[in-house]
């Protein structure tokens, strides 16, 4: 399949903009393309009952899409939330616990919000970039006005959607192209260490050379999208790269 407007290992126009509301919950707007997901970050001061008494914190996410997010409307998930949006919202707190330190912030959840505004392919590998954003600042921030003690980051992280669409291994797919993917792929990591990889054959199989080619192309382009995360932070944070 031919790209009219890109390379095949070419991601999408991204733009990574925080404090988009200019509260100190490190609010960060994300566009992969014509998707734009809303992140944001706040602390509760209790963890759940497990945890209780360890001195261990937690962090969990929630992910929905807004109605307008989509054509036709998209209903809003207000009683039970679907089977697909519980399995994002876990994909998006694992991989953010894959560069956390929970004991870092003693007993308090750490709540990340992702709202998908526009939805056009990629809006879990958007949520996480952005989340993981607006979770640096929000801990640096934290850490400035001496709520905590401790920066809990201990990595980077970004995540990109791939795949397969007539036999050829495309990166950053759009909604056209994962409707058309015969494999499907969303990475989760820093580009040389992955927190989370998530792959599936749809209708029909692909090959271990094919797996490799999509691996070594998302993890490249993730590193690209690390940079652009940094520029963000040093942005909202006012510090060099040296302290990122």
């Amino acid at each position: 399949m031919a790209r009219k407007n890109r390379k095949a290992n070419e991601l999408r126009k991204i733009e990574i903009i925080p404090d988009f509301q200019g509260i100190p919950s490190g609010v960060t707007l994300v566009s992969f393309g014509n998707t734009k997901v809303l992140t944001s970050v706040g602390m509760d001061n209790f963890v759940p009952p497990y945890l209780r008494g360890t001195g261990t914190g937690w962090l969990n996410a929630e992910y929905s899409i807004m109605p307008y997010a989509t054509v036709p409307r998209n209903r809003r998930e207000r009683e039970k939330i679907s089977g697909r949006t519980q399995e994002i919202q876990r994909l998006i707190g694992r991989s953010l616990r894959c560069v956390t330190d929970l004991g870092a912030f003693g007993e308090k959840t750490v709540k990340v919000d992702c709202d998908v505004l526009q939805a056009d392919g990629g809006t879990r590998t958007a949520a996480i970039t952005g989340a993981f954003t607006a979770l640096y600042i929000f801990f640096k921030r934290q850490q400035k006005a001496r709520k905590i003690f401790n920066f809990p980051i201990t990595g980077h992280l970004a995540a990109v959607s791939c795949g397969i669409v007539e036999g050829e291994a495309l990166l950053d797919l759009d909604y056209e192209e994962d409707y058309m993917a015969t494999c499907d792929m969303n990475v989760v990591g820093d580009g040389d260490n992955f927190a989370e990889i998530q792959s599936s054959g749809e209708e029909k199989l692909f090959t271990a050379a094919q797996l490799g080619k999509l691996t070594d192309m998302a993890a490249a382009a993730i590193k690209d999208i690390i940079a652009m995360q940094k520029n963000a932070i040093k942005s909202a944070l006012k510090f060099c790269h040296k302290e990122i």
